[in-house]
């Protein structure tokens, strides 16, 4: 499964280098390590439900400030797995 990190600030700029990895994984789980994650908008949290509707087996790992933003959205129980809450 690859891994792909997330920036501190995920903002619409950032979230193009996103993109293409998530398209270079595509059809393979991936694992989105969001750990570093500070700031988040939007566009990341569309990119993520986009993510775990298309490909389920894949993994995010949030940080605790993603955590509170995808709750914030009530998309917390859909974004994230059971062992990472």
């Amino acid at each position: 499964m690859q891994t792909i990190t997330l920036p501190a600030r995920c903002d619409r700029a950032s979230l193009i280098d996103l993109l293409s990895q998530l398209r270079a994984a595509a059809g393979e789980p991936v694992m989105v390590d969001g750990g570093k994650v500070e700031q988040a908008g939007q566009a990341l949290l569309q990119m993520l439900v986009s993510l775990r509707k298309s490909q389920p087996e894949s993994m995010i790992l949030p940080s605790p400030a993603l955590r509170d933003i995808a709750r914030t959205a009530v998309l917390d129980r859909f974004l994230f797995d059971e062992a990472s809450q």
